[in-house]
């Protein structure tokens, strides 16, 4: 006896096949990264274990070498950075049959872009609040370790100041003094202080900004640069104790993220609600790596 129509087909089901919505979760996904794309990352995808061990071996300097003489054997001071996957998000959906059938096509494209930006937000926001331990910071939403964005010298103690020209060179300069390589440095800024750079003269004139046209490429979030360090705005910028801004000034070193498992997308047909059930999950750990290699700036919400 035929089934008719009244069933559930590869073709009345195309929308919910797993590899239609896993490329559009993933392209949202990566679309919508920022901190991310910014720092080391490592990828731990396949591979059993909650625990990563990564090596942090020290400086060392250079002797003199006199004629005759040995040369001088630097004692080994390594150490490691232990990192926990400890950070599972999903985004899920139960999706009816009636919606399926009636709905229109870009609302797949909807939850798509939301599962991928979803996700996105928790990776970048897990990653931007590291910027807590910055500067020996303990961690919290108190900002122990940070400055205020009005000059970049004041210690944050719960007064914050829009950010300034000042503050951005002596947060350089905080760098430099630390040995941080120029090349992959980055600014993360809230999109209160986006209007606040556009009147700094510096981030705004050619001569500071650099190149322009076709040959300047525009990352995630890229909004310009400063001094040559490229400045990105988000909404993820992470908010101190008091409802302040943080504005992050960092290395690609500064902080890793470890990603055991990707854009993962699952569906599965449930017949008590005469629906698909869709979701999409992601399994990673981070944690800073190098501290002296982020500065933290507090400026008004």
């Amino acid at each position: 006896m035929p089934l008719g129509s009244n069933h559930v087909t590869v073709t009345t089901a195309a929308t919910f096949i797993p590899e239609v919505w896993s490329d559009e979760i993933i392209a949202a996904y990566k679309k919508n990264l920022v901190a991310a794309n910014l720092i080391k990352k490592m990828n731990f995808k396949g591979k059993k274990g909650d625990t990563v061990h990564i090596p942090a071996p020290t400086r060392g300097d250079a002797s003199a070498k006199a004629a005759n003489t040995q040369v001088t054997l630097i004692a080994a001071t390594e150490s490691e950075k232990t990192v926990s996957i400890n950070q599972h998000w999903e985004y899920s959906r139960l999706i009816e049959d009636i919606v399926e059938a009636q709905a229109l096509a870009s609302l797949r494209q909807f939850y798509t872009d939301d599962a991928g930006y979803a996700l996105a937000k928790k990776v970048d926001s897990t990653l931007i609040q590291l910027g807590r331990k910055a500067n020996g910071g303990d961690g919290t939403a108190a900002y122990t370790g940070a400055y205020s964005g009005a000059d970049g010298t004041t210690a944050y103690t719960g007064t914050a100041g829009a950010l300034t020209d000042a503050a951005i060179r002596r947060s350089i300069q905080r760098l430099d003094d630390n040995d941080v390589p120029m090349d992959g440095r980055f600014l993360i800024v809230p999109p209160s202080t986006r209007n606040t750079l556009m009147g700094i003269a510096r981030f705004t004139e050619q001569a500071f900004v650099g190149e322009s046209g076709a040959s300047n490429t525009i990352r995630n979030g890229e909004i310009g640069n400063v001094y040559g360090i490229p400045v990105f705005v988000t909404t993820n910028a992470d908010a101190a104790t008091d409802g302040d801004r943080i504005c992050l000034l960092a290395h690609k070193d500064f902080a890793v993220l470890v990603e055991q498992m990707g854009v993962r997308t699952q569906t599965q047909y449930k017949q008590e609600y005469l629906g698909t059930l869709f979701t999409a999950d992601v399994l990673f750990g981070a944690d800073e790596l190098r501290d002296n290699s982020a500065v933290a700036l507090a400026v008004p919400a």
